[in-house]
């Protein structure tokens, strides 16, 4: 009789163990369905993810020039090019000039909307194409008629000041007839977040105002279209090239039309990083599914595995039997994620094509579903190793009884190494393409510490169980007992549970403190109004109206600018190593002021503070955090252009600052004589005591009525715009954690099928024996509730302290525990684990005694 080893040629034996798994594959894939289904949803989440944002790279690529409005786009703050600069730019294309500014609009009735106002030339827009209803040439749109400028405005606008098409509106010492409304501008993503609706007027509009005032904050734009025949990448660089070096004083901040909203391309790619990490998330909980899955299945083929080693396989065939059919379980999940993915792009611009303010250009992209395969691959064989390593070294007689022997062997040295191997790749793909490698090696080390940790609650609860005296309740003892035997379900269930309820705990405790943030309650202190462009020569008169107009409200006034840092210690902003939280600083023009005396919410924590008469070289205060993330340190020069000059100053000291405040602060903080004879504006507060939403209106008006020209932004209303933006973070967040829970929950559900046949045995044991189906059901909802209340117990705690690093670390936002959320996750997850647990021992008490004694 020949064996398994002597039948098969050498050089074959991968054939051979591929020809038995499939053979064995051939009854169908029961058993497998949970280690399919866990593969399938981490895949689908990786390669969906990484296909959508690589669609939406790909169409902010193609519509870059048009997003842009131009090949390269030059923009200034508080002042407008001069004339030769903008000569200069002439001479090498096409020139479109615009302008934004927030404002306030008034209607004839007295309502009052602050608005974002952009002013545009004749030329607009040069790429693109904007969108009107009704229809109409911007130059009739635009045009001066019967003592009226023409405006094109957005619908909420209209709403919220009650008007309709052809009402008119004051800003300033302008009057402005609503001719249309704005659908779609061709430029709108390039210019970040709004506070108001849009207000689309002319250039000649906007001076007609009188808001342009020395110091005004004013963004003026002029975008460059370059001919034909040199509007390559290599002509729109050298463009920028030439620019640079003909006016270096200029203090433009650029765009090229590759990087036309790089705050836009920012997010998306932490985004896209934060869903890849839940996507991997859920992948690392449906490992656990996978080893719970293979484990299960290596159980009920202990005949056949017997069989091929009676018949003279070594331990290594029937491991790469095993492992083949691992594999290629692996490949049909990853397959099924991988189609799911792809398709995402399609579904989402198919469905929600019309209403998406982004540019998806749907395809399939190779090398994220390349990616998201070999996450899979790599996840499957790092949690199915352990258990099929174990199979090599036990013995045929223990394989034909019906015994838990080797439950707890450890795999040989061999295996042990391989899945070494395997996951320090898995470990090395995920940090070493990830968009910030920090947050995915914190990611990684989290993960291998939360795993440890669960295992050892595991253990630690089974030692408990082990030791706690014999109850004389029935029902408990078989419990307790439960929970420590040979081949317990405990290990499976606080995995999974564990991994799922740190994740659903963590989504909900950064969704309540967002919610809480920004759309519930302010800080105590938090200013009412902010007031900008107030023009210097009127800012005490201004401060004075305030404290009239509102006497027990508390006023705050600064002067205000507008800079870039240009360089720092000796080195170009664009070559300064900046940390990850600290290079939006130097990503575009920052407000800049000056005093003598330390700003309210600022602590100086190196240095010393200037005297309030100083009158030496510039001098800085600059934020901690910020220059520790820019690598700065006192005494270091930092030179920033103000109003296209460069001033340099020197590091004087470092403070910190209370952000969450919401008061008047600065990162950067000049002494007295930095900016002498610099035109500029001041920014204002205004802290009512008590809070009165109520009266907000008429103060409004009253700032309206005695200064136009200033601009009055109420902060409980820019928070709820920012809020908005936020609320539909989260609901992407929470989509995106959905297949984790969804995975959590299939592992767990896994985990108790796994030990159905278990409890089919001993089911029948103890009813053989005399107890009653309600003692039983008991029993096994007590070994539940247990175990899934030590389980519920870390969950919280660990997802509470991720998501209290994730809001006070990441988000520098403060953080107040959600004890109503966690504790609607305890009674969820005890009531699924009960549930599920319950469910298949239904199924096992249902079992015929005679049936599975006679198979015994």
């Amino acid at each position: 009789m020949s064996t398994i080893s002597e039948s098969a040629p050498r050089g074959r034996g991968s054939s051979l163990a591929l020809r038995y798994a499939l053979r064995e594959l051939r009854g169908g894939l029961r058993g497998f369905y949970v280690f399919i289904a866990c593969i399938a949803l981490g895949v689908m989440a990786i390669a969906g993810v990484g296909s959508v944002a690589a669609s939406l790279g790909e169409g902010l690529a193609r519509e870059g020039r048009t997003l842009l409005g131009g090949d390269a786009a030059f923009s200034l703050i508080q002042r407008e090019a001069k004339p030769d600069e903008v000569a200069y730019l002439r001479s090498r294309g096409q020139v479109s000039v615009a302008a934004t500014v927030r404002v306030m609009a008034r209607a004839s009735g007295g309502q009052l909307a602050l608005v974002e106002l952009k002013a545009v030339d004749g030329s607009y827009p040069m790429l693109g194409e904007l969108t009107l209803d009704p229809e109409m040439p911007v130059t009739d749109l635009l045009a001066e008629r019967d003592g009226a400028f023409g405006a094109a405005v957005d619908s909420t606008l209209l709403a919220r000041l009650d008007l309709k098409i052809g009402d008119r509106v004051t800003i300033g010492n302008a009057t402005f007839q609503m001719r249309s409304v704005v659908d779609a501008e061709p430029d709108k993503l390039a210019g970040g977040l709004g506070f108001g609706p849009r207000f689309l007027v002319s250039e000649a509009a906007l001076r007609a105002t009188g808001l342009l005032q020395p110091g005004s904050l004013v963004r003026w734009i002029y975008r460059v279209k370059l001919p034909d025949n040199v509007a390559g990448d290599a002509g729109v660089t050298a463009l920028i090239d030439n620019v640079r070096a003909a006016l270096p004083q200029a203090g433009w901040e650029i765009r090229s039309r590759s990087n036309a909203s790089p705050q836009l391309e920012r997010t998306i790619s932490r985004f896209t990083q934060f869903l890849t990490l839940v996507g991997l998330a859920a992948l690392l909980v449906g490992g656990v599914g996978v080893a719970n899955a293979v484990k299960s299945h290596i159980d009920r083929r202990h005949d056949v595995i017997a069989a091929f080693k009676a018949l003279g396989a070594t331990g290594r065939d029937v491991f790469a039997i095993y492992l083949t059919q691992v594999t290629v379980l692996a490949v049909i999940g990853s397959a099924i994620g991988l189609a799911a993915g792809a398709a995402l792009p399609f579904i989402i611009v198919g469905l929600f094509g019309k209403l998406l303010p982004l540019p998806v250009v749907p395809a399939l992209h190779p090398g994220e579903l390349l990616l998201s395969f070999v996450y899979g691959l790599l996840t499957a064989l790092a949690f199915g190793l352990w258990p099929l390593g174990r199979v090599h070294d036990v013995p045929v007689a223990a394989l034909f009884r019906e015994t838990i022997t080797g439950e707890g062997r450890r795999p040989r040295w061999r295996y042990l190494a391989l899945m070494a191997v395997v996951i320090a790749l898995l470990i090395a793909v995920a940090i070493g393409l990830a968009y910030d490698k920090r947050v995915a090696a914190v990611f990684v080390a989290s993960s291998i510490v939360v795993f440890a940790v669960l295992r050892g609650i595991a253990a630690i609860l089974m030692a408990l169980a082990r030791r706690l005296p014999r109850s004389r309740i029935t029902m408990l003892r078989l419990a307790i007992t439960n929970i420590y035997r040979p081949g317990a379900l405990t290990p499976s269930v606080v995995m999974s549970l564990g991994l799922g309820l740190t994740v659903l705990v963590t989504i909900t405790q950064i969704d309540g403190n967002l919610r809480r943030q920004f759309m519930a309650a302010l800080p105590e202190r938090a200013p009412s109004f902010y007031f900008i462009d107030i023009p210097t020569n009127e800012a005490d008169r201004f401060n004075a109206f305030l404290k009239q107009t509102t006497p027990q409200s508390t006023v705050e006034d600064v002067p205000m600018l507008r800079g870039r840092i240009v360089s720092a210690h000796g080195v170009k902003a664009e070559d300064l190593n900046a940390s990850a939280d600290s290079e939006w600083v130097l990503q575009s023009d920052r407000g800049l002021t000056y005093t003598g005396e330390i700003p309210k919410g600022s602590k100086v924590v190196e240095g010393k503070w200037w005297d309030a008469d100083y009158n030496g070289p510039p001098l800085v205060s600059i934020e901690k955090k910020i220059a520790d993330g820019l690598g700065l340190k006192l005494g270091d020069p930092i030179v920033v252009n103000v109003l296209g000059r460069d001033i340099a100053a020197t590091i004087g000291n470092m403070r910190t600052v209370d952000w969450q405040s919401l008061g008047i602060n600065f990162v950067l903080v000049f002494s007295p004589n930095a900016f002498k004879g610099a035109p500029h504006t001041h920014i204002a507060t205004l802290t009512e005591t008590p809070p009165n939403p109520a009266g907000d209106a008429q103060i409004v008006k009253s700032v309206a009525d005695a200064f136009p020209m200033v601009t009055s932004v109420r902060v409980r209303e820019a928070l709820e715009t920012i809020g908005t933006v936020v609320t539909n973070l989260v609901l992407a967040i929470r989509g995106a954690s959905a297949v984790t829970l969804i995975s959590a929950i299939l592992v767990l559900g896994g985990a108790l099928a796994a030990g159905h046949r278990h409890r089919v045995y001993d089911a029948v044991i103890l009813k053989t024996l005399g107890a009653t189906r309600a003692r039983l059901l008991g029993a096994y909802a007590l070994e539940y509730l247990m175990i899934g209340f030590a389980t519920a117990i870390f969950g919280v705690i660990a997802g509470s302290i991720a998501a209290w690093l994730i809001v006070t670390r990441l988000m520098t936002l403060s953080f107040i525990w959600q004890a109503g959320s966690a504790a609607v996750v305890v009674a969820a997850a005890l009531l699924v684990t009960v549930g599920l647990g319950l469910a298949g021992t239904l199924l096992a008490l249902n079992q015929k005694p005679a049936t599975v004694l006679r198979n015994l």
